[in-house]
């Protein structure tokens, strides 16, 4: 069956709309890693991405009959724009069934390849069902994202170009996982012909549903995926992707969204092109796994599989990459409120370059001060903490507090001793019309809001921060809201960071 991924790959018939992207050694990466890096410019595609590979060589392998009836296919990004200029070179119709959420840059863009697009639903799950429904009743054939042999073929040609444009020493060669076909077609056809080069896995921290297949031994379906990595949030993984993936893939490594957004910044420094966070994957790990192993002078290459990004999205990246990167601390320092104090902070914080200050009265003994420094490695966070607690300043890093990046930067304030009972949620849900409103409108008229916090970031989806004032009595209610509420959700009640400033 392996072998017969290497006949697949190497008879397919992506050239026909993909280019040979280019290889190209990465400087500003290799000197800061101190590895040589390599990306492979999946961006450069006409579609910027991979997807194109797999979407046309599916479609490329179809009857007469079958394109002259049409393809159906269900995605809200890159897959959608490969299925649309696939059927525009082969002259059939399209039909791509995307969820209402899907931000208009991404539904133009299909349409503009002449795709007829269909929204439905509020999630991709929501899109798939109902393009089976239209598979069966306007007797089109589905063109699966990742979960078909022929699209995980297209997708190896990725590991065959590498190796055809380095022939020579290659460590390691890393690629996103979402669904899991470009992982499996790249390391289909890597491990049979070099063996001795590592193919690794990338995948966020709240979008791991290969790894934990994997590790499970049977593919699990997550009941919640990050939204950041929106081209990687899949909830479960295809069943010959895994197969693959269990037989071919070396190891796997997880990011976070500060690291993503760091190697968003690192290509832009480098190649002067935006990744979409699902593109900058692969870079991300790279990094994370050279150093966690301690690699130096090694060979490696990452997949740079994609550059839709929504452009409204960069100051999200931009608040969040110089932390991803360790070039930033956040501290939460306590110092006595009297004569003097304010002064003695700045002499301790010195010429270090501020780049984040926030300050409130807290009562008649202390305030609390909200403050990011520019640091120039992960190490040295800790270290200007232990440094303030040595002046007599209580510190208190909140460089990896989830709450305090996306939140509490932007609304330092004071607690109200009018907050009775309160409880603090952070909740994540998809940016559609009236999505805020039925979120407001399932509570309890009982429940009072005493805190809201909501930015815009240009994303997907919205964050938002809510204090709740429920009454121990109605612990239970309140469980069951969250329950059927249907967003996710984290309670910050106990974060360390609401104790002090909200």
């Amino acid at each position: 069956m392996s072998t017969d991924y290497l006949k697949r790959i190497l008879t397919s018939k992506v050239y026909d709309v993909a280019i040979e992207s280019p290889l190209e050694y990465a400087p500003q990466i290799s000197a800061r890693t101190q590895n040589n890096f390599f990306l492979k410019r999946e961006d450069a595609q006409e579609v910027f991405s991979f997807k194109l590979r797999g979407a046309y060589n599916k479609m490329a392998h179809l009857s007469k009959a079958e394109l002259k009836r049409g393809v159906i296919a269900a995605s809200a990004g890159n897959h959608a724009q490969g299925v649309a200029l696939s059927a525009r070179k082969l002259g059939c119709r399209a039909v791509i069934v995307m969820p209402t959420t899907t931000p208009q840059v991404k539904v133009r863009a299909v349409e503009a390849f002449g795709g007829e697009t269909v929204l439905i639903g509020n999630s991709y799950s929501d899109a798939f069902l109902h393009a089976k429904e239209l598979e069966k009743k306007e007797r089109l054939t589905f063109v699966h994202p990742f979960d078909d042999p022929d699209v995980i073929a297209g997708q190896g040609t990725v590991g065959m170009e590498i190796l055809r444009q380095h022939p020579g020493r290659i460590d390691a060669i890393f690629c996103a996982i979402g669904g899991g076909g470009l992982v499996s077609g790249v390391a289909a056809y890597v491990k049979q012909l070099r063996p001795d080069i590592k193919v690794i896995g990338v995948q966020t921290e709240d979008s791991n549903a290969m790894i934990r297949s994997v590790k499970a031994g049977r593919r699990i379906e997550l009941n919640d995926v990050g939204l950041f990595s929106d081209g990687t949030a899949v909830k479960k993984v295809g069943a010959e992707t895994f197969r693959l993936t269990r037989e071919w893939v070396d190891d796997f490594v997880t990011v976070d969204t500060d690291a993503i957004c760091a190697a968003i910044k690192d290509v832009f420094q480098d190649t002067r092109s935006v990744l979409e966070p699902s593109g900058a994957l692969a870079i991300a790990g790279a990094k994370r796994y050279a150093s966690l192993n301690k690699w130096k002078n090694k060979t490696l290459v990452a997949v740079a599989s994609g550059a839709n990004m929504n452009f409204d999205r960069l100051r999200f990246v931009a608040d969040r990459a110089d932390v991803g990167e360790a070039r930033e601390a956040l501290l939460a320092l306590t110092i006595p409120e009297q004569r003097g104090s304010f002064l003695k902070l700045c002499e301790a914080i010195g010429a270090r370059s501020v780049t984040e200050f926030n300050y409130r009265i807290s009562d008649a003994k202390n305030a609390h001060v909200f403050v990011g420094l520019q640091i120039s490695s992960p190490s040295e966070g800790e270290k200007l903490a232990n440094m303030f607690s040595r002046k007599g300043f209580e510190a208190l890093d909140l460089t990896h507090n989830e709450m305090a990046k996306t939140h509490l930067r932007f609304m330092v304030g004071g607690r109200s001793d009018l907050a009775e009972h309160e409880l603090l949620y952070r909740f994540e849900f998809p940016e559609r019309p009236g999505a805020l409103m039925r979120f407001l409108s399932s509570m309890s008229p009982d429940w009072n809001i005493s805190l809201f916090h909501y930015r815009n970031q240009g994303d997907d989806y919205g964050r938002i921060l809510v204090g709740l004032q429920v009454p121990p009595a109605d612990k239970k209610a309140f469980k069951a809201f969250l329950e059927t509420l249907g967003y996710p959700y984290w309670n910050e009640t106990d974060n360390p960071a609401y104790q002090l400033f909200l």
